[in-house]
């Protein structure tokens, strides 16, 4: 029997996640496409459900009401419906849902009573973060509590110990890198230590103060952790460590003798994200005084690489080398508006299947490579005078 002849039946549904997907017996296919377009009347799928007394999500139901909708016959085709029912997403299936005429049949998220805190905080990240209604919902009916969003929380809880550790060692946690001894970490990036590649990315558990930790660490929790429990680990783990990495090979490219700490190519990644995609979707976004959040982030971020510059430039303490630089906040804003902006905006959507996603990859890779040649060749072709590391 081919897939025709099988109409998926609903997914029964147990404490949020489908347990047993059911296969109705096939009617007529004269009743359900009686002339052979390959397209299934909502009405009639809807009546096959309830005929059978058995539950769908209703979440599912509203999304192909509202799916037959965009079409201006009122129907879906067959392989929508089995997307539907298996919770994939195409580009053609999100479009044909944000083209149609009218919205989701029920209220918004804004309006669901009688929400426990947990799934207040839930809605509250939606709106947050997700520009479409359809995708607020989708999401909000769809979260799940497991697994947590434990990359962001795990980096930053690393970095807070990090630094606790060095603070308690060196007796020191404003201006650690002044210390003689702050550079001897083999976490920390020096331009004498470019053989040793894992230090392109251990920098980002080292940072200068106090005041760069708690900026950082504020940010990745504020605007990191509910990026993660919307867009999931892998996704924004990736964009995370490609700001980190981008950050310190722009470093070895412009600042040839600056040292790097601080993980703040990785947490500009996502601050410019999230910035790129909510001025993209302006009219869409419902987070709440979003200008004046966006004049204060802005504003923050901006005061930060200017203390940076200030750090590298005009250090307030004599120090015996240089002071680490400014470009990795730079280039992880960069990471963010290009490779953040494709990810965001390609939510529920596999990366592989968007253009866009793999012109971005091959600019990044090109980089790159670009990078990795420059710290073999370019430091003896060019005579740069290293400063000898601790």
């Amino acid at each position: 029997r081919t897939a025709r002849d099988r109409w998926p039946g609903p997914v029964l549904w147990s404490g949020g996640r489908p347990t047993l997907r059911l296969w109705l017996p096939a009617p007529p296919l004269q009743q359900l496409d009686p002339e052979n377009t390959g397209f299934i009347g909502a009405d009639t799928f809807a009546g096959l459900v309830h005929s059978h007394e058995l539950p769908l999500d209703p979440a599912k139901l509203d999304m192909l009401v509202a799916l037959a909708q965009s079409n201006e016959r009122g129907q879906v085709c067959y392989q929508e419906l089995v997307d539907l029912i298996s919770s994939k997403r195409s580009s053609s299936f999100k479009r044909a849902i944000a083209n149609g005429q009218r919205a989701l049949p029920r209220d918004g998220l804004l309006d669901e009573p009688g929400l426990g805190v947990y799934k207040r905080f839930v809605r509250y990240v939606a709106y947050e973060i997700l520009p479409c209604e359809v995708d607020r919902r989708w999401y909000f009916y769809r979260h799940r509590s497991c697994p947590p969003p434990v990359f962001m929380a795990s980096v930053t809880l690393a970095q807070i110990i990090v630094f606790l550790c060095y603070g308690a060692r060196l007796n020191k946690w404003v201006l650690q890198t002044y210390h003689p001894e702050y550079m001897k970490s083999p976490l920390v990036y020096h331009p004498g230590h470019r053989a040793r590649a894992w230090r392109f990315l251990t920098y980002m558990f080292m940072h200068v103060g106090l005041e760069q930790l708690g900026f950082n660490a504020l940010l990745q929790l504020m605007i990191g952790v509910p990026l993660e429990m919307v867009h999931g680990l892998l996704r924004i783990s990736l964009l995370y460590l490609a700001g980190v990495l981008a950050g310190s090979l722009t470093v070895s490219i412009t600042d040839m003798r600056a040292p790097v700490v601080g993980g703040s190519g990785g947490v500009y990644a996502l601050c410019s994200a999230h910035l790129a995609n909510v001025v993209m979707n302006w009219a869409g976004m419902r987070c709440p005084y979003k200008l004046l959040r966006m004049v204060l982030a802005l504003v923050c971020m901006s005061s930060e690489v200017g203390r940076a510059v200030w750090l590298r430039f005009s250090p307030p303490l004599p120090a015996s080398g240089p002071q680490p630089s400014f470009m990795a906040h730079l280039a992880g804003a960069v990471v963010g508006v290009s490779m953040g902006l494709t990810i965001l905006r390609s939510y529920e959507e596999r990366l592989q299947d968007q253009c866009g996603w793999w012109v971005v990859l091959l600019a990044y890779g090109t980089f790159l490579l670009f990078a990795v040649f420059w710290n073999i060749f370019a430091y003896d072709l060019l005579g740069t005078h290293v400063p000898p590391p601790p």
